[in-house]
């Protein structure tokens, strides 16, 4: 298969990329590098660098490597961002979203998977949280992902484009070459390790929500398994009918943010430097997935569900990469 990768310089994409050469399909990313980093481009994957909202550029590249179908990875992803930025968002994940899906079906492309986001059902009130709950994002992020759903959906009945929309949770984890490396950095499990790497200590924000132990539960899910669900996903694409499905990715066990904590603690042997504060507005108690339609539509389950398995895998890639991909910093500590 020849795969066309957005956002294939980025952490979720970067592996995504690994694996699809790994098992033996050709890959193009395209990426701008405003996030991304070119020394995440896995061995084998040709980098183009430009912008989705360069549609003709998008063409071009799918025309000439004769594309067969496109993993979209690309997207601005910080909520707090979107929210004091939201022409940012419309512009470059629905305005960008757009210009790939024309220019895929301008180069004859009719299948596509796209990394979603729980940020399209907001604050549910239930959990775990099914494909039946309707979407309400809170957020422009979450909306944003939203919208390109419904685009991948409308594109479907329309122009017969086959579209896989998977809703994934808490990533994290790394393969053996490629991990995670945000500027700045949002996430939990990065934000631990870092602490322990001489940055900033931890800030827990909240210890007072109805959950065991007053901190937020979460969903956490392994980044390669996350990508074994892209390549799943992918092959869906071959057959079927036109439209799109939508399938969450958890490990359908939620973890709360002290757990995470103790559980990185036990990993790499040290204590994590921490303090508490106020809870952030708009985070909800408990977030957790049920992951039924993956297994029954996919045929897929998550394989590395054990926090110490996530963990230990961003552990050993962040101690192999002290300054992460950014080689200016790495020239500066030698």
């Amino acid at each position: 298969m020849r795969v066309l990768v957005t956002g294939g310089a980025g952490y979720v994409g970067s592996i995504s990329s690994e694996l699809l050469l790994a098992r033996g399909h050709e890959v193009t990313i395209v990426d701008s590098l405003a996030t991304g980093h070119r020394r995440a481009v896995p061995e084998g994957a040709e980098l183009v660098d430009g912008r989705l909202v360069d549609g003709a550029l998008l063409e071009r590249t799918m025309r000439e490597r004769g594309v067969e179908s496109v993993l979209h990875c690309a997207a601005r992803a910080l909520v707090g961002e979107s929210v004091a930025d939201p022409a940012l968002y419309y512009r470059e994940n629905v305005g960008g979203g757009m210009s790939l899906l024309d220019a895929a079906l301008a180069a004859g492309v009719r299948r596509l998977v796209f990394s979603s986001s729980a940020a399209v059902y907001g604050a549910p009130e239930r959990t775990p949280i099914t494909e039946e709950q309707p979407p309400a994002p809170v957020n422009p992020y979450g909306e944003t992902k939203h919208v390109f759903e419904q685009m991948l959906r409308w594109y479907g009945e329309a122009y017969g484009l086959r579209g896989v929309a998977l809703r994934y949770f808490n990533v994290c984890g790394a393969s053996e070459l490629l991990g995670e490396d945000h500027h700045p950095e949002t996430h939990l499990v990065p934000n631990i390790l870092r602490s322990l790497s001489g940055g900033p200590p931890l800030t827990v924000f909240g210890t007072d929500y109805p959950t065991p132990d007053g901190t937020c539960i979460r969903d956490y899910i392994h980044v390669l398994d996350l990508a074994d669900a892209h390549l799943a996903a992918l092959e869906l694409t071959t057959g079927g009918e036109a439209g799109l499905l939508a399938c969450n990715l958890g490990s359908g066990t939620g973890y709360s943010v002290r757990e995470v904590l103790h559980a990185a603690e036990r990993v790499t042997g040290q204590r994590v430097p921490h303090s508490y504060g106020p809870r952030r507005p708009g985070d909800p108690p408990v977030l957790v997935a049920s992951s039924e339609n993956a297994r029954q539509v996919l045929g897929w389950t998550p394989a590395r569900g054990t926090l110490e398995e996530m963990i230990g895998s961003a552990w050993r890639w962040r101690q192999a990469h002290p300054q992460g991909y950014d080689e200016r910093r790495e020239a500066a500590a030698r």
